[in-house]
């Protein structure tokens, strides 16, 4: 959404929701990508062996799907001015060609002159993969 400014939000404003599906393959990207070659990624016996139920994808995968909800909507990831979230329980990725379903969702907390906080949620498998995720948004004018 370009030209959004504090005019046209406030507390309660809900971002266009974001569903995103990661599969096998694209952890197989993301660890290329990012050199974030943990066996929990891609190896079921290694990822059993430190207690978890799967393979599951990169937390900054997440994170990253998660962000993309509030730039999609300010349309210029430049006005992120801060980023957080704490990694409450992992997005499991099953070996099919469905993968793992990850939604995304967000509203506006708090505005405060021209920097608007926007609170997310990420959703997987009915349980919230990411706790107290919130970006702050600068909406002031550009020159």
């Amino acid at each position: 959404m370009s030209g959004l400014t504090t005019a046209d939000v406030e507390v309660g404003t809900q971002l266009p929701p974001l569903t995103v599906h990661l599969t096998r393959a694209d952890l197989v990207r993301y660890a290329g990508a990012s050199t974030d070659f943990n066996p929990i990624h891609y190896s079921e016996r290694f990822a059993a062996q430190v207690g978890l139920p799967d393979v599951v994808a990169h937390g900054m995968l997440t994170m990253a799907g998660a962000l993309r909800v509030v730039t999609d909507w300010v349309g210029d990831p430049a006005r992120v001015t801060s980023y957080f979230a704490r990694f409450t329980r992992p997005v499991v990725v099953p070996d099919d060609d469905t993968g793992a379903e990850v939604r995304f969702s967000a509203a506006v907390t708090a505005v405060d002159g021209d920097l608007v906080t926007i609170g997310i949620d990420a959703v997987s498998a009915a349980v919230k993969v990411l706790g107290a995720a919130r970006a702050e948004v600068d909406l002031g004018p550009r020159g």
